[in-house]
């Protein structure tokens, strides 16, 4: 927020705080007021989130199911794909973990000669 005095600032914060509901505030309460921050900007919405390479979940789903061909791939798989994207361009360690162990996998087969 700018140009509003810190004294101003928190008259605002409380007066939001009392406005909410007795459960909403021990939920705050129980985290921290002091740390809790009711001015904070909200994050992109989901489809307009970008990754390090500058590309949207959508972008990149639909570059990696280019690479495939259609009979290739059923709506589960495409699911799947979106899934896992989502999941990592939101850095989710649960499908962070399933990235690495894939890779990880990967690796291992070809070191076996199992790669086919």
């Amino acid at each position: 927020m700018t140009n509003i005095s810190p004294e101003e600032e928190e008259k605002r914060k409380r007066a939001i705080f009392e406005s909410m509901s007795p459960r909403r505030q021990k939920h705050i309460l129980k985290k921290g007021y002091e740390k809790w921050d009711p001015f904070l900007e909200p994050k992109d919405p989901i489809d307009i989130r970008k990754d390090k390479t500058k590309r949207t979940t959508q972008q990149l789903v639909r570059e990696f199911l280019q690479t495939r061909s259609s009979e290739d791939y059923s709506n589960a798989y495409g699911g799947g794909v979106f899934e896992i994207c989502l999941g990592i361009i939101n850095d989710d360690d649960k499908y962070r973990g399933m990235f690495e162990f894939a890779i990880w996998y990967q690796e291992l087969l070809k070191r076996e000669g199992n790669d086919s």
